[in-house]
């Protein structure tokens, strides 16, 4: 007999597995410490007007699967019709078994309207008026909670005004909203649009920006504001990861001067990414590193879309080198904070778990991460991948565990799906004679990395 389709076994083939999701990761709440959700959608608690908008509105993961199966623009992001673009979505979803999608659209069916059917073109309309019918009572704030979200951090550049995050704070909502500092418009010198940002930092750091030192005191006053608003961690998005010591300024200068170099990108591009280290430490802010993409791959589309709409894709390029050069040079001066390794090319899970492991020490466990299976890594593949690599190379119960990383407010799914799979895997472990059956330690290790871990580690404060 096959097994049910998504049941309440989903994904867990052992008696342990089952035990150790039901009885103690799924009743913990979750603290998402990376998601692109706009805070003003929080602010605000919008309301969707149909699934279309709310489904499909910003998840370019969902226009990149319409766009490999021949979808119209229009349908994707477009002006067609909400159910024009539902039902092509759902034509798409039907012809992608074992797609991480498939598994979270129809988890997010399930869990936000109760609907157990699986989705296709013959069902769309049927779906898609009875999820229609449940909207209105399903705005911003109520799927958060009803999600169970403890915390979460949105992503803010220096010169956002937060408005919308006092906003949220002031309105009493239980799940603690922050903003994490995202400077990397103040990094990438040698990309367009880096003056007028220079400028647009200037006004909201009250100095104008005249050379690198300017351009360090305005990112440290952005990072006292933040700061001041309850920021806790920071995050950096670079094409990849360089470590070249040079001079700043020089490189200041020559980029004003419209003739900057690629080793003088790369010196400053280093020294404003161990200055924000720097300031981390002082702060006590975790920070991030995602890196490893190619960004806006395809010109016509991005010209027509702009960025975070699919084009997005992985890069090959090396860059061991470059992460080790940053932890040592950090590390060499006392000044390493935490931070959360992500690459975009999971061939850089064992360079990135063993130069974590370099680093680690008393005060923290886990003080240099692994980060969870980024983006295309967001399979059921490429999460047991990531968690047997750092099974192999560090200290799997010290891991911080899930995130989103998405601009969709149903994607908190994501994190059942993940502690599925790792209650999985770690009860194939058990039934393999692996590890005891010691349910008391392995019951708090999944605890930990559900959502203990990751409070510890960035220091959240929750009830």
């Amino acid at each position: 007999m096959p097994t049910p389709f998504m049941d309440e076994d989903f994904l867990l083939t052992t008696d342990a597995a089952r035990r150790l999701y039901h009885t103690y990761a799924a009743p913990e709440p979750i603290f998402d410490y990376h998601c692109h959700i706009p805070p003003a959608h929080i602010a605000e608690d919008k309301v969707f007007a149909d699934m279309a908008e709310l489904w499909l509105g910003a998840d370019h993961y969902k226009w990149r699967l319409m766009r490999w199966d021949g979808a119209d623009e229009s349908l994707v992001t477009g002006g067609a019709p909400g159910f024009d673009k539902f039902v092509r979505y759902a034509e798409a979803l039907s012809r992608a078994p074992g797609s991480p999608l498939y598994h979270w659209s129809h988890l997010e069916l399930r869990r936000y309207f109760g609907i157990t059917e699986p989705l296709s073109p013959a069902s769309a309309r049927r779906i898609f008026d009875e999820c229609g019918a449940k909207l209105p009572e399903l705005s911003a704030r109520t799927i958060i909670s009803r999600s169970n979200v403890a915390a979460l951090a949105t992503t803010d550049d220096p010169i956002d005004d937060l408005r919308y995050h006092r906003a949220i704070a002031a309105a009493g909502f239980k799940t603690r909203v922050l903003p994490a500092f995202r400077p990397d418009k103040a990094v990438n010198i040698d990309k367009p649009g880096f003056w007028g940002y220079i400028e647009k930092l200037g006004e909201a750091s009250g100095s104008a920006i005249t050379d690198a030192d300017a351009l360090k005191d305005a990112l440290a006053r952005r990072m006292d504001f933040f700061g001041e608003n309850g920021c806790l961690l920071s995050d950096h998005g670079l094409d990849t990861m360089v470590y070249v010591p040079g001079d700043a300024d020089a490189a200041f200068r020559a980029a004003r001067a419209g003739c900057v170099t690629r080793e003088q990108a790369d010196a400053f591009k280093t020294e404003m990414l161990l200055f924000c280290c720097r300031e981390y430490a002082k702060r006590g802010w975790a920070t991030q590193f995602h890196y490893g993409a190619i960004r806006n791959a395809n010109t016509r589309g991005f010209e027509a879309l702009g960025p975070d709409a699919g084009f997005d894709c992985v890069s090959t390029r090396p860059c061991a080198d470059g992460v080790a050069g940053i932890l040592d040079a950090l590390s060499r001066e006392g000044s390493l904070p935490k931070v959360v390794l992500y690459s975009l090319n999971p061939n850089d899970d064992a360079a990135l778990a063993t130069a974590a492991g370099c680093f680690q020490g008393a005060g923290a466990r886990g003080r240099i991460q692994h980060g969870s299976a980024w983006w295309f890594n967001d399979t059921k593949r490429g999460m047991r991948g990531q968690l047997a690599n750092l099974a192999d190379l560090g200290v799997l119960g010290d891991f911080i565990g899930m995130l989103t990383d998405s601009r969709s407010l149903l994607s908190y799914t994501r994190h059942e799906y993940f502690r599925r799979i790792l209650c999985g895997l770690i009860g194939e472990w058990v039934d393999n004679g692996e590890y005891p059956e010691d349910y008391e330690t392995l019951g708090g290790i999944i605890r930990d990395i559900a959502f203990g871990n990751s409070v510890k580690y960035f220091g959240l404060r929750v009830s």
